[in-house]
């Protein structure tokens, strides 16, 4: 059961690195700019890596196995960051004005989240998953929806926007919804899917109101933490 597990460590560990640099790559060949490849791993990172609990049997190791994952890659962030570790590709993909020093911010942030979420809540509860996918599909969409169509702004925050804000809740809804109705289908959670649309959808709006709010690079904090407590209160 553990050497399966290590088997499943190393898939994870592909399928997460394969995401990461086919973006960086396109992002330094000019392909997409980099500011889009930085959402784009933002919102597929998530999915693919939390699909991938499924295939780690249930041991109490396995959590901290699979947490190693993004644990990995946010120690290469740090070191990116910090100047220790040079990798251009990656500082084009996930930086808006190509300082390294932005990526100590909202990707180290999210890396960190996504770690603290695995160990915390694995597969016993759809609370992580449904907030990693709320920070991932929600916030990613918001802001690629905010920079194309974006011209109507939030009267609290003139770097936000209407549109945004709805990318924001139909990204972290659909996200959501579609990565916990896999996990019932699997028969991971025992309740029905039908329990988890009430709950989900004020979840999804409650993290679109905080997430509009002019918190720069910290809504992955602030929208994982409302979403969360209100798991608590309504799952």
């Amino acid at each position: 059961m553990l050497n399966n597990n290590f088997i499943a460590l190393i898939i994870t560990f592909a399928a997460a690195l394969l995401w990461l640099r086919l973006n960086d790559f396109a992002a330094h060949r000019g392909w997409i700019s980099s500011h889009l490849s930085r959402k784009i791993i933002h919102m597929g990172t998530g999915p693919i890596f939390v699909l991938c609990w499924l295939l780690f049997n249930d041991v109490p190791s396995a959590r901290y196995l699979a947490a190693l994952v993004p644990l990995a890659i946010s120690f290469q962030f740090a070191l990116v960051g910090l100047g220790i570790m040079k990798d251009e590709a990656s500082v084009q993909a996930m930086s808006r004005s190509g300082d390294p020093r932005e990526i100590l911010r909202g990707p180290l942030l999210y890396g960190i989240v996504f770690v603290t979420l695995t160990v915390i809540y694995w597969k016993d509860s759809p609370i992580g998953i449904i907030a990693l996918m709320l920070m991932c599909g929600g916030d990613g969409l918001a802001d690629i929806t905010g920079r194309r169509w974006g011209q109507a702004k939030l009267p609290w925050a003139s770097g936000k926007s209407w549109i945004g804000s709805l990318g924001m809740l139909l990204g972290g809804w659909i996200f959501a919804l579609g990565i916990v109705w896999v996990f019932v289908m699997l028969d991971v959670f025992s309740a029905p899917f039908g329990a988890y649309l009430l709950p989900i959808s004020i979840i999804a709006l409650a993290g679109t109101l905080v997430e509009s709010f002019p918190l720069r690079d910290f809504d992955n904090i602030t929208v994982t933490l409302t979403a969360v407590l209100l798991g608590y209160l309504l799952l």
